[in-house]
């Protein structure tokens, strides 16, 4: 389903280059849920950027579904990135929208008409354990609920791959705990996920695949992986 192919990128910056990624190469199999750790700096997000195409590699390449990802046309970006969702460690909701006008944002970009999108956002919000929370705005939401909106928008245009970059690196232990559910009901569900993140606890409970970096390279690719740097 998803290829890294001997992935290196390295940016130019200042007098020293620096390297993110170095020859980094494995594969993400539908359905799987991989959890991608490192200490900050590691080239987690690089490789999620790389992945959205919003960054192009020095040298490798990158496959969905067969398809190298940066030679998708710029018009036909959009489309490609509709099929996976996004989820970040700020949220990045809009605070003038209530949650459920949030959520209902992608798909009015979308072209939805309103009973889709009522009914969809309503079924989403429910997965999402928010239906309660719909005409709340953002700053009347805990962190862990703002969360769960996020993954809420995030799974609203019914993608195939979940994106999580470091979504619980400003929740408690308790709310980390919930989110880290959700996403593995979502995946249960048969969505792909991909985790990003350097929280010790969140990777020795889930005992799913787990993918280490060090220094921008791959030291462990391990089905029921655990957290050791």
């Amino acid at each position: 389903m998803i290829s890294f192919q001997n992935i290196t990128k390295v940016y130019k910056s200042g007098i020293s280059p620096i390297s993110a990624l170095e020859d980094v190469s494995f594969e993400i199999n539908q359905g799987e849920f991989v959890s991608i750790v490192g200490r900050s700096g590691a080239g987690k997000t690089t490789l999620f950027k790389l992945f959205l195409a919003e960054e192009k590699p020095t040298s490798g390449q990158i496959f969905y579904e067969g398809q190298d990802v940066h030679k998708i046309k710029s018009e036909q970006l959009p489309y490609f990135r509709r099929r996976i969702g996004a989820v970040f460690q700020d949220y990045k909701l809009l605070g003038t929208k209530t949650v459920h006008e949030n959520v209902a944002y992608i798909m009015e970009v979308m072209g939805a008409t309103e009973r889709e999108i009522n009914k969809d956002v309503t079924k989403v919000l429910e997965i999402t354990g928010l239906a309660e929370r719909a005409n709340n705005f953002p700053e009347e939401l805990s962190g862990g609920e703002r969360q769960r909106a996020a993954i809420a928008r995030a799974l609203i245009h019914r993608p195939d791959i979940i994106l999580a970059d470091e979504p619980t690196g400003n929740l408690d232990p308790f709310h980390t705990k919930e989110i880290i559910k959700l996403l593995d009901t979502i995946n249960q569900m048969g969505t792909t996920v991909l985790l990003a993140t350097h929280n010790k606890d969140i990777i020795n409970t889930l005992k799913k695949r787990v993918v280490t970096l060090e220094q921008g390279r791959i030291i462990r690719d391990e089905e029921r992986g655990k957290f050791a740097l």
